[in-house]
């Protein structure tokens, strides 16, 4: 595993939009299963257990929002897909769920920038990767976190936590050797 001499977390995003989406394709699930269940098509009993399972994920969910914990809905969108692959012809719509549950994820996964004497990592899906060389400069001041690209890119972010300024000084001075090293390179 590669250790990285800085690892920045960045501040967290608005998760609603995700969430909402979450919750409404949770509810049209629920609908899906009881409807099945009241038309007695294929297998009433499972079609009203999976219903109950996610509508208990779902006030989980809804019961750590209320904590002021993040809720995570994925695991509802899997027994959500789980009952979709149960039902005739439900195949394809429990792949949409499946994806959806694993891009909740990913969506949710704190945003970081890791730095090392050989590039800057960005966690995203995928991953993107940057050389020193492909930089101007890098300087983090008052929280906020600058990249200026040599083709006129330009990326800030906002820290999810502050820094001091030592922290500050330090990292600054490493970006700067860094840079200075491809300088010199190039």
């Amino acid at each position: 595993m590669k250790t990285f001499d800085y690892i920045i977390v960045l501040k967290k995003r608005n998760h609603s939009t995700v969430d909402g989406v979450s919750q409404i394709m949770l509810l049209i699930a629920i609908i899906a299963f009881i409807g099945n269940g009241i038309n007695g098509l294929y297998n009433a009993l499972s079609s009203y257990a999976f219903a109950v399972l996610v509508i208990g994920w779902g006030a989980f969910c809804i019961w750590q929002k209320k904590k002021g914990n993040a809720p995570f809905y994925r695991f509802g969108l899997l027994l959500a897909a789980m009952g979709w692959y149960s039902m005739a012809d439900g195949l394809w719509i429990s792949l949409i769920y499946l994806l959806a549950a694993m891009l909740e994820k990913q969506v949710k996964f704190p945003e970081e920038i890791a730095f090392d004497e050989n590039e800057i990592v960005f966690n995203s899906f995928p991953k993107k990767r940057y050389d020193w060389a492909a930089l101007k400069n890098v300087v983090l001041k008052d929280g906020l976190l600058t990249l200026d690209f040599k083709d006129d890119k330009l990326i800030q972010k906002e820290l999810d936590a502050d820094t001091n300024k030592s922290t500050e000084e330090e990292f600054n001075v490493f970006a700067k050797a860094q840079l200075e090293k491809t300088t010199y390179v190039s």
